[in-house]
């Protein structure tokens, strides 16, 4: 009878320890399933804290990492010309968009340099060279053109069924160029250049005198705020954007008229009016109606705007949106903070910092966008 409870009782403990090993299978699945089994951060990679697309000098493209010291801690090559990246925010992979009218951007395992998908834009539809991760990683927006409607929408793709795209919103505009998320937020941010183009015609811009930019914000797939300019400014095409901490919002324009003195930088707060930077005329026309990248310091005092066509980056208060100092540097146009720096990269192969730490890839000519990781 001993022996006999004995018996019993062991192969009661077998039947349990069965029903638990399928259970811990069941939940591996499920975790699997949804992408919350642990993966290899972004210090498997190297621990970058930018992005960067670049240029070859012998031909040929790259996807790069640069650390906080600014060195290069990884290197991708890249089958085109780059734009800018996506860094998903828990995981070491990053998506790279092609320049427009690009109709690739590549999912690649910063680790390792395998490609895990290839993301195709639809018929009729062409990238706009930027997107962006919902908080969480699990979705993927990117800025589309719909040439032939001659409007603009937003992608989605599910990160967790290998980037499968799920469906499209408008993106209340035309030419939707950059897009951002609000921090703590699910709130999409979309900069709508206004510039209708066809891939037929190239790069040419096809309505100038009819452009309307504007600043399109995005909960839960409806447009919930829009911004215009003055009409006068209607050719300023809004293209790149930043976000404070406290979801203030930085846009750099491109101006497509004839005088080149236009202002090239606002600031918005949801529920406001925006309110265009001011510097002197002269500072204006240095940037020659081209800013390329805008970025906030991390304690959001400070806005940094590139225009590689003048060679110059400009710095201004972000209290009033007033310029404080400009900086020449040769083809700059990338830009990003760190926690006690603003980081500028150029089409040269520079990196510096505006406390003048400077470092010089002359093996890599580094395209127009610099990505916080």
């Amino acid at each position: 009878m001993i022996w006999g409870r004995v018996w019993a009782s062991r192969s009661a403990s077998t039947h349990l320890t069965a029903i638990e090993m399928a259970t811990r299978r069941q939940l591996l699945a499920g975790l699997l399933a949804t992408s919350l089994v642990p993966r290899h951060s972004w210090a498997d990679a190297g621990n970058p804290a930018f992005l960067s697309a670049a240029g070859l000098p012998g031909g040929g493209y790259a996807l790069c990492g640069i650390s906080d010291a600014l060195d290069v801690v990884f290197r991708i090559p890249l089958p085109a010309r780059g734009h800018a990246a996506a860094a998903h925010p828990a995981r070491a992979e990053a998506v790279a968009f092609a320049r427009r009218p690009g109709t690739f951007a590549l999912v690649i395992d910063c680790r390792s340099g395998k490609v895990l998908a290839k993301l195709q834009a639809p018929a009729d539809r062409h990238f706009y060279g930027h997107g962006a991760f919902s908080a969480d990683g699990t979705r993927l927006y990117t800025t589309e053109n719909d040439y032939e409607a001659a409007e603009g929408r937003i992608g989605i793709w599910d990160v967790n069924a290998g980037y499968r795209r799920v469906g499209d919103i408008s993106s209340g505009g035309i030419g939707p160029h950059d897009i951002k998320r609000l921090p703590g937020t699910e709130t999409l941010v979309i900069a709508n250049g206004g510039i209708e183009t066809h891939p037929d015609s190239g790069r040419s811009k096809l309505n100038l005198p009819t452009m309307r930019p504007n600043l399109s914000y995005i909960e839960d797939r409806q447009i919930t705020e829009q911004i215009e300019l003055d009409t006068k400014l209607h050719r300023n095409s809004i293209r790149h954007l930043a976000v404070s901490k406290t979801s203030s919002v930085a846009f750099a324009m491109q101006w497509q008229g004839d005088k080149i003195d236009a202002p090239l930088l606002g600031v918005h707060k949801r529920g406001q009016a925006p309110r265009l930077a001011t510097a002197p005329a002269d500072d204006w026309r240095a940037m020659q109606g081209y800013a390329g990248s805008v970025a906030f310091s991390a304690d959001g005092e400070q806005i940094a705007l590139t225009s590689p066509r003048g060679g110059i980056v400009q710095f201004y208060d972000q209290r009033d949106a007033t310029l404080q100092q400009t900086l020449q540097m040769a083809d700059a146009c990338g830009v990003a903070p760190t926690q006690d720096k603003l980081v500028i990269t150029s089409g040269t192969g520079t990196i510096q910092t505006l406390s003048g730490q400077t470092v010089q890839n002359d093996d890599l000519l580094w395209d127009n966008h610099l990505i916080p990781v």
